[in-house]
C-alpha cells in the first residue's frame, strides 16, 4: 500500500514524457514536410529535377537537414547548384548527398552535413549512457547503444567528436570530476573499439559543474555522456586530451 502514491507518480512521469515524444515527433515530421514540398520546386527551378531531398535521418526521424539523391549522372557544378538552391530554404540546415560529400560550398556561406550531431541526440533523447554504480564499467543496455551511437558517428568521420562526462553533486566533488572523465575515455575507448578513429575524439570530464537545466545539481538525472560534433578540419591534438592529475 505504501508503495502505490509513487508507483502512480512514475506511471503519471512516464506518460508525460511519452505524450511529449509523440508531440516533438508530430511536430518535426510537419517541418519534414514542409521543407520537402518546398525543395521539389526549388530544385526544379535550379535545372535539377531529377535530385530529390529526404528530410529525415538514417533512422527515419524527420530532419531539417536534408540528404539529396538522384545527382549520380549530374557534373559536379549541377550537383552543387541543386545543393544551393535546398540550403537557401528556410529552416534547412546543412545539406549532403547520399554518397557522403559535402556540398552547398559558396564564398558567403559554409554549409556542413551536421545530421551526425542531431542523429546522436535523437539516441539520447530517450536513453541514456549508463554505468554500475560509482564504476567505470557500462551496463550492457549501453553497450547497445554505443553500438547505435557509432554508426550515427561514422558519416562524419573527420570531424572532432567531444565526449563529455557529468555526475551529479553527491559525494567529494573532485572524486566526481575524476569519475566523470574516467567515464567519457570508457566511452572513447568503446568508440575506438566499434571503428571511431581515436585522433577524432576528445574526453572530458566535468564532475556536477553543468546540471541539466531545471534541474537542481542532486539530481541523479545530471549523470550523463554527452556528444558534440564540433568541426570538420584536419585533426591536431588538444590539450584536452592531456590526462589531469590523478
Amino acid at each position: 500500500m505504501t508503495q502505490r502514491p509513487t508507483l502512480t507518480i512514475t506511471l503519471g512521469a512516464a506518460l508525460v514524457a511519452a505524450l511529449g515524444y509523440v508531440g516533438s515527433q508530430a511536430s518535426g515530421a510537419a517541418m519534414a514536410d514542409r521543407l520537402a514540398a518546398a525543395a521539389g520546386p526549388a530544385l526544379a527551378d535550379a535545372g535539377t529535377p531529377s535530385v530529390e531531398a529526404r528530410f529525415a535521418n538514417r533512422f527515419g526521424h524527420p530532419s531539417r537537414h536534408p540528404v539529396l539523391s538522384g545527382g549520380e549522372t549530374l557534373e559536379d557544378e549541377e550537383r552543387t547548384k541543386a545543393a544551393r538552391a535546398v540550403a537557401a530554404l528556410p529552416g534547412v540546415g546543412g545539406v549532403s548527398w547520399i554518397d557522403g560529400s559535402v556540398n552547398a560550398e559558396s564564398g558567403e556561406s559554409e554549409f556542413e552535413p551536421l545530421h551526425c550531431q542531431e542523429d546522436v541526440d535523437g539516441l539520447l533523447r530517450t536513453r541514456t549512457i549508463r554505468f554500475e554504480e560509482a564504476s567505470t564499467a557500462l551496463v550492457p543496455a549501453s553497450r547497445i547503444l554505443l553500438d547505435e551511437v557509432a554508426a550515427a558517428l561514422r558519416p562524419c568521420l573527420g570531424s572532432i567528436i567531444a565526449i563529455t562526462g557529468h555526475t551529479d553533486r553527491s559525494g567529494n566533488e573532485q572524486a566526481n570530476l575524476a569519475l566523470s572523465m574516467d567515464r567519457a575515455r570508457t566511452v572513447r575507448e568503446a568508440l575506438v573499439r566499434r571503428g571511431i578513429p581515436r585522433d577524432g575524439l576528445r574526453a572530458r570530464g566535468v564532475g556536477s559543474s553543468e546540471p541539466v537545466e531545471r534541474l537542481t545539481p542532486e539530481d541523479p538525472a545530471n549523470r550523463r555522456i554527452e556528444f558534440s560534433v564540433i568541426r570538420k578540419e584536419p585533426l591536431t591534438p588538444t590539450s584536452v586530451d592531456t590526462p589531469g592529475p590523478r
